[in-house]
């Protein structure tokens, strides 16, 4: 017999013991395992297979079910009346402030300024004097016009004395010429010569009224050398100081003054063609300075052009604007917000309303709880809401926020939307 302990356990020999009585009858019991086993086996692939069909058919169920409720499913949406738009329009425009009067001031008698009475922001009224101009020249131009004018006058004194003398002979002549006591020829010497004397004082009167005007012409141009403001305002600007020389040429000349009226304010401007009509003078107008907020002002339209201006087409208006607190100015920026008689009927629309795709602007009105698609026209936008011309009534439905998935026909159920807002 080996020795098993100087040998490896691998190498260790084996020995097979008979079987026992006990170990024969094993095979019958584990046939029967078998069969529980594969029986459980079948039941288990029948379980999975059942809940498989069971799980596929509620998966069906539930698409069958929402396809169904998809079908049937009517959504709700917001929708808004469409309404007329007012009899007037309320229409706000830039506009520009000018002085009611506005004058360049410019002298009229050439020489240099000795006084200065107002500047830059100076109020005047009419009359008031602004500058004097000295000219000495002038002075001696009048000085020698008024000795013309004397020695004119002498002159016709002189002339009227002869014209008596040749009267008085003239007369002699023409009674002593029948009698023989002059000759014919005297006779009508002395009638030419007193006809000579007459026309001589015609002219000299003429010299002499001449000579007046002259002389009122250069009283004039003195009193020119007084600049006075023409009319009630407020020195906007001041091209001269004393000292300066000024030239009575307006062509070549430079002002001495700018004055601007500025108690009542022309406020200026320019509607265009799709608003201008229905404007007419004494249309109500609403002055607002963007730098003076809550301090609207209130005008009336007083001259409107009656014709646009084919560049641009728009329509040249004035409005006049009472300005005695002085929050105007002339040259400045503003709105102007017109309340014009509407001509033509128009709707107003939501904005939320509008549709921009491939087929244009349209809108999704509600009929019988169907949705149709129009296509509209607008005229001018709000914002919030556009005003149209074409394309929906008055009183259709409008819906608001109209969902990507919407077509034309869809059925879906109206809610009336409350909340709206104004242009």
């Amino acid at each position: 017999m080996p020795d098993n302990r100087q040998m490896p356990p691998s190498e260790w020999p084996t020995y097979a013991l008979p079987p026992s009585a006990t170990d024969r009858k094993l095979p019958k019991p584990r046939r029967a395992g078998r069969k529980m086993a594969a029986l459980g086996v079948l039941i288990l692939v029948l379980g999975s297979v059942g809940f498989g069909v069971w799980q596929h058919y509620q998966r069906y169920s539930q698409v069958m079910a929402t396809a169904t409720q998809r079908r049937e499913f009517v959504p709700a949406v917001r929708v808004k009346e469409v309404r007329a738009s007012d009899d007037t329009m309320l229409v706000t425009l830039p506009a520009t402030t000018l002085g009611f009067e506005t004058a360049n001031i410019y002298g009229r008698a050439s020489g240099y300024i000795t006084k200065r009475l107002v500047d830059i922001g100076s109020r005047v009224k009419v009359g008031d004097l602004l500058v004097e101009i000295t000219a000495p020249e002038l002075d001696h131009q009048i000085t020698q016009a008024e000795a013309t004018l004397a020695q004119a006058n002498a002159t016709l004194a002189q002339t009227e004395a002869n014209r008596e003398l040749a009267r008085v002979t003239s007369a002699r002549s023409t009674m002593l010429a029948p009698q023989g006591a002059a000759t014919h020829q005297q006779a009508d010497t002395d009638r030419l010569s007193y006809q000579a004397q007459q026309q001589a004082a015609v002219a000299a009167e003429a010299t002499i009224r001449a000579q007046r005007a002259q002389l009122m012409v250069l009283r004039q141009q003195k009193d020119y050398q007084k600049v006075v403001a023409p009319f009630d305002g407020v020195v906007t600007q001041r091209n001269i100081d004393i000292g300066s020389l000024v030239q009575a040429d307006a062509a070549s000349g430079t002002p001495l003054f700018a004055m601007v009226h500025s108690d009542v304010i022309r406020v200026q401007l320019f509607v265009p063609q799709d608003q201008a009509y229905g404007l007419e003078p004494g249309a109500d107008a609403v002055v607002q300075v963007p730098e003076v907020p809550g301090h609207p002002l209130s005008g009336t339209v007083t001259r409107i052009a009656d014709a646009l201006q084919p560049g641009t087409r728009t329509l040249l208006t004035e409005v006049d604007v009472p300005n005695a607190g002085g929050i105007l100015r002339a040259g400045i920026y503003c709105t102007v917000q017109l309340k014009i008689p509407r001509r033509t009927p128009s709707l107003i629309v939501p904005g939320a309303a509008v549709i921009f795709n491939q087929s244009g602007l349209q809108v999704a009105v509600v009929d019988g709880g169907i949705a149709h698609f129009k296509k509209i026209n607008v005229v001018r936008d709000f914002g919030t809401e556009v005003e149209i011309d074409d394309g929906v009534a008055s009183g259709e439905k409008v819906i608001l926020n109209p969902t990507a998935g919407l077509t034309d026909g869809s059925r879906v159920r109206a809610l009336i939307d409350n909340a709206g807002a104004s242009p």
